[in-house]
């Protein structure tokens, strides 16, 4: 466990984990193990994790983080996971909005033991109620990418926001605010595409390539879909000429930033926006300048990481999903449930993320 969770060495628990980074074909890559349970102190939370979702963080720590080598971690055992969804079983003594019994859903802190466990400690001020509307697989494929595509769309690029589901603008009133979604049908996409058509007016441009994305897409909101296997620039011009969509103002760039980065800069209208979450190794931001376009970086885990002073936005923005969900306003964005929560099942769930052809969310379900 990390240095700065607690213990109960009386009581063990399952969880799946690793001792080094190892390629996933590699049966050791993530190994079922048993660890002592931990205790709730202070503002968190134990949760008995009832369903998990796998994201792209997963594979990336597993790779780049070897635990035998990282002194918070004495067992030499990383749990990785950071989507869950559970059940509150105790308190730390400094908790205050929740009480044992809740359902609650989260993707928690990077710096500490993840959700591939029975019961997992997590900061009340990073949880949020469960959809109670939602399973719990449904629900676990929501936390992480919620959180990221929140902050992507109202604090990153400060997309005006409206209460859900205002009267549909007319033709002269068509909003100023245009969007294009890169990466549109994977996990941050799926619920970003939905934030954007429930609680703004911006015109929504996805980009998908195969025909199963397409229709995800354009089921979860998006107004038009470009192939981004094809120059971008001649399909959005079309858009423009032939379907009266304005030029591009925000950019969502959820994967290959790099490879798309000049034609953001050629489409995006003088002072447009991009956010992106991916790691681009290299790109020249000074090539922004004649348009004063600004980049910004989602980082969804940089609360929790620096215990930033709205630390607690998390656990607020989760209520509001969590609310948007059970009136009926967002879907789960769950792809594929891949079964029990042990290391095969999980090792299976890497090597598809890794193949980046999953669509929506892989979740996986009980111990």
């Amino acid at each position: 466990m990390s240095a700065t969770d607690t213990v109960n060495t009386n009581d063990m628990m399952k969880a799946v984990g690793y001792t080094k980074s190892l390629p996933i074909n590699d049966p050791e890559s993530l190994i079922d193990i048993e660890l002592p349970q931990p205790n709730a102190t202070g503002h968190d939370l134990l949760v008995k994790v009832s369903a998990i979702a796998v994201n792209p963080v997963d594979y990336k720590i597993r790779q780049r983080i070897s635990p035998s080598d990282d002194p918070n971690y004495s067992d030499n055992y990383k749990v990785l996971g950071w989507d869950a969804v559970g059940e509150v079983i105790a308190t730390g003594e400094a908790v205050t909005w929740f009480n044992p019994g809740d359902r609650v859903y989260y993707a928690g802190d990077l710096n500490r033991q993840g959700s591939n466990a029975e019961y997992q400690l997590v900061d009340e001020r990073l949880v949020g109620i469960k959809p109670k509307s939602l399973s719990n697989a449904e629900a676990a494929a929501l936390p992480l990418t919620a959180i990221t595509a929140w902050e992507m769309l109202f604090e990153h690029l400060a997309i005006q926001q409206q209460t859900p589901k205002q009267p549909s603008l007319t033709q002269t009133e068509k909003p100023n605010e245009v969007i294009l979604v890169v990466g549109a049908a994977g996990g941050v996409g799926s619920i970003l595409l939905q934030l954007a058509k429930t609680l703004t007016t911006a015109t929504i441009i996805a980009t998908a390539s195969r025909e199963s994305s397409q229709v995800w897409v354009k089921k979860l909101g998006a107004d038009y879909v470009v192939d981004h296997t094809q120059p971008l620039q001649p399909q959005i011009n079309d858009l423009i000429e032939n379907e009266g969509v304005g030029q591009v103002t925000h950019v969502a760039s959820l994967t290959h930033t790099d490879s798309y980065f000049d034609s953001y800069i050629d489409l995006l209208a003088p002072f447009g926006k991009i956010a992106m979450i991916d790691d681009p190794n290299a790109i020249d931001v000074m090539k922004m300048k004649p348009k004063s376009l600004s980049l910004h970086i989602e980082f969804m885990f940089a609360r929790s990481m620096f215990n930033a002073t709205d630390i607690q936005e998390q656990s607020r923005l989760l209520n509001r999903v969590s609310d948007l969900v059970d009136q009926g306003y967002i879907q789960t964005t769950v792809g594929k449930n891949l079964g029990p929560i042990n290391a095969r099942n999980l090792r299976k769930a890497h090597q598809e993320l890794e193949s980046e052809t999953s669509i929506g969310k892989i979740v996986l379900q009980g111990f």
